[in-house]
């Protein structure tokens, strides 16, 4: 009886170890608002799909909807900790009023068989736009490549931005896409013409190997509500 007991249990820890240890399918960042567009624009962005797991993730098919194109992603395995981009294209002429369209990727993970992205926003003629009360966010870069790091420490970089509308721009929400890394923004109301920092932090406690988080500033920039940031990584560890 005790031995039946112990193979069950047994079966259960190399059971666990497994799903542990699989592919694991992940993005940040799961639905996209283009805001108001001008009918006639294409409107173009990506998702990140990140492998959380501990085996290789691979992306099988990306397939969307009617009225837009999904590329391939850059690359269709990834290894843990790695991540990659899905573009995807959606041209808005002959249509007007609110859209919701989406993305299919497939994947590995046992977990998550079939990823659905949304993007959505407002298709509007030319002249309902009042460009010159438009708040616009520009950041001078928008990756950041830390290099080959120390294992256990925690490294910080600076991105700057600047409003170049003509409103105030507001922040409304800054995410991370795990908990290794933090976000401090220096204000969360940019007025036309100035400049905000924005700082990343990130921990590398128990990372090895190459790796991507990604960071998404929310604002009220009609044209780009959804900001992307990406950083990179090499933990490595040093043996004394």
């Amino acid at each position: 009886m005790f031995n039946k007991i112990f193979v069950f249990i047994l079966c259960l820890s190399f059971t666990s170890f497994a799903q542990l240890m699989g592919p694991k399918a992940a993005s940040q960042q799961m639905d996209y608002d283009f805001g108001n567009v001008v009918e006639g624009k294409v409107v173009d962005h990506y998702f990140v799909v990140t492998n959380n797991g501990g085996d290789i993730l691979k992306i099988t098919n990306v397939r969307a909807s009617c009225g837009c194109t999904a590329a391939k992603p850059e690359k269709d395995e990834l290894k843990p900790g790695e991540s990659t981009k899905i573009n995807f294209k959606f041209n808005s002429a002959g249509r007007l009023g609110h859209q919701e369209k989406y993305v299919y990727v497939n994947t590995n993970d046992p977990d998550n068989r079939e990823m659905k992205f949304k993007f959505y926003g407002t298709i509007v003629q030319s002249e309902v736009i009042k460009k010159t009360d438009q708040p616009r966010i520009y950041f001078k870069e928008t990756q950041h490549d830390f290099g080959v790091v120390k294992e256990g420490n925690s490294y910080n970089y600076t991105f700057s931005f600047k409003n170049t509308g003509k409103a105030t721009l507001k922040i409304k929400d800054i995410k991370t896409s795990c908990g290794c890394t933090a976000a401090l923004i220096s204000s969360k109301e940019i007025k036309p013409g100035t400049e905000g920092t924005l700082k990343i932090e990130l921990d590398t406690k128990n990372r090895i190997g190459r790796m991507s988080r990604t960071i998404t500033v929310e604002s009220n920039d009609p044209e780009e509500p959804n900001k992307i940031l990406t950083i990179f990584a090499e933990p490595k560890k040093v043996t004394n």
